[in-house]
């Protein structure tokens, strides 16, 4: 692998310094060095350069692998890898500083990120590379599971449209049986309705992202609630996350399904078992998934019906392999940052654990990849 983002300061400056000095890279460096090298985002910084006009702006590559860096070595606040530069010399000049003094404060740090989560600069890098490294390989499975984010921020109301929206101009219907002559409005079409006739872009513009309480039942049975978001991830073999979308806490998993199939579709050109739980078992994503080549193996809902089908043998064989996106939940959350969601807004919540899934995906890449 050759390390062109630090071509000249690896051969002329760092090398050197650090044999003089630090020695070798330590076994974190080294992966930090890999994950920065293979996400090559110095390819999609051109929107963030500076454009000839008032103060030049400080380096924002050097601040992106400085996020790379939080989430390589799990720490929860930027205050933290700021502090961890100033006493990390190795890793500092790997950023792009060669001096303490040349480390930006945290408010430039946060306007950074700002730009980051505008642009969508995580998203952007982790389709890059799916895109160079799986879109033209045939991927057997793509599992689809939902976890829940925890955030710092206050609850708005839970309702399917945005909190700043405006109120609904009329009343909600009354309860109960239609009176003589009383007309009400045509109930609206269902979202799973609609989603397989609308393109990638309106489901997504259709879908909640605020924050709000959620609620569900773990393994156990017992309810469990949260305040926050959740994060809906399409992972593929090996554990490696395809594709990823944040929505508010209470929407239920299965509206989010088929945006993450009609985004997996844009990313990877082959692909055959679709693999979710019980909560995806709706005729509208059995029918979508089909459309799209694909076999879908959704485990039965009991709800649906007094006598629900059974998964044959060969599908419950094959069924197994959906324990890898629960594998990239926990390792997302356990190791890239998942758990420090310290940011608020769901703009930049989707990039703080972009970059997490960034440096996830490019860690589990790199270790297959020949």
């Amino acid at each position: 692998m050759s390390f062109h983002l630090w071509l000249n300061c690896l051969q002329t400056k760092l090398f050197p310094a650090l044999e003089a000095e630090l020695g070798p890279l330590t076994p974190k460096e080294v992966e930090f060095v890999r994950i920065v090298e293979f996400c090559e985002l110095h390819t999609l910084m051109t929107p963030y350069e500076w454009l000839g006009n008032g103060r030049k702006p400080l380096s924002r590559l050097a601040i992106a692998k400085a996020f790379i860096a939080k989430m390589v070595w799990d720490l929860p606040t930027t205050e933290e890898i700021i502090s961890f530069l100033h006493a990390a010399p190795s890793l500092r000049r790997l950023c792009g500083w060669e001096s303490p003094n040349d480390i930006p404060d945290r408010s430039t740090f946060s306007r950074a990120f700002r730009q980051f989560a505008d642009g969508q600069l995580p998203q952007l890098a982790q389709n890059q590379i799916i895109k160079t490294h799986l879109g033209d390989r045939i991927i057997g499975h793509i599992s689809i599971d939902a976890t829940a984010i925890v955030s710092r921020e206050k609850a708005s109301p839970a309702i399917e449209t945005a909190p700043d929206s405006p109120a609904p101009e009329a009343p909600k219907n009354r309860r109960g049986r239609r009176r003589k002559g009383e007309e009400r409005p045509p109930i609206p079409e269902k979202r799973l309705n609609l989603q397989p006739f609308r393109s990638l872009e309106e489901n997504l513009a259709d879908l909640p992202d605020f924050c709000d309480i959620g609620c569900k039942s773990n393994s156990q049975g017992y309810k469990e609630s949260w305040k926050g978001h959740k994060l809906h991830i399409a992972a593929t073999d090996f554990d490696i996350p395809i594709c990823a979308i944040l929505s508010t806490a209470s929407l239920h998993d299965s509206q989010v399904a088929i945006p993450l199939m009609q985004t997996c579709k844009t990313l990877i050109k082959f692909s055959l078992y679709d693999l979710c739980d019980a909560a995806y078992d709706a005729p509208q994503i059995h029918a979508f998934s089909r459309s799209l080549g694909h076999v879908p193996i959704i485990a039965p809902n009991p709800r649906r019906s007094a006598n629900p089908r059974t998964l044959d043998p060969h599908e419950k064989s094959r069924f197994k392999e959906r324990s890898s996106v629960e594998r990239v939940n926990s390792n997302l959350k356990d190791n890239w940052g998942g758990r420090f969601v310290r940011v608020r807004g769901a703009a930049k919540v989707a990039c703080h654990l972009f970059f997490g899934l960034l440096a996830l995906t490019a860690d589990r890449l790199i270790s297959i990849l020949p």
